[in-house]
């Protein structure tokens, strides 16, 4: 795998909308911005995740908070929240138990997208690695459904911002 990583798609069994979260007041789900260690901005990006949300709901008939929620990737708070969004550029650290707290929460169903917002590829990788040494990232090929649901992406994922050029690649855990 050559390349920056656009973003990451950790896939596991259970799609988002079959978690069942604990509803957030009047919305069925809340999602979550991860905090994490080793220096990187996890705070980068803060409207990423408040229009995913609001696409979401608006298009797509959904029902989540509009009030993202933070938490720690060691955190028993993490199993509360069906999808946690991680940004950011630099480093990042997953202590081990950590990793650990983290393949359970994605074991158990929960959806980790990662919008590597230029400079944290080699740093998510290594840390990845961590939560599950057995898998190795894979590029999603456009053939998967994931690309042609409500919306259909024949070229994969659009390109949202430049950096130094390339394509957009959605990478995975299977």
């Amino acid at each position: 795998m050559t390349g920056k990583i656009r973003l990451l798609i950790l896939l596991l069994a259970i799609p988002l909308v079959s978690f069942k979260s604990k509803p957030a007041g009047k919305y069925t789900y809340q999602l979550a911005r991860m905090k994490y260690k080793g220096g990187g901005n996890w705070y980068v990006s803060p409207t990423s995740l408040p229009n995913l949300i609001a696409f979401c709901n608006k298009n797509l008939g959904m029902n989540i908070n509009p009030q993202e929620a933070v938490v720690e990737p060691g955190s028993a708070e993490i199993f509360n929240y069906p999808m946690v969004h991680i940004s950011g550029n630099g480093n990042i650290f997953f202590s081990p138990e950590e990793a650990e707290n983290l393949r359970n929460y994605l074991i158990g169903g929960g959806f980790l997208e990662v919008n590597d917002s230029y400079g944290m590829d080699s740093a998510f990788r290594r840390e990845i690695k961590k939560v599950f040494p057995e898998l190795n990232l894979v590029e999603l090929p456009f053939s998967h459904p994931v690309y042609h649901q409500k919306y259909d992406f024949p070229h994969g994922l659009p390109k949202i911002h430049e950096h130094d050029g390339g394509r957009p690649i959605g990478w995975v855990l299977i």
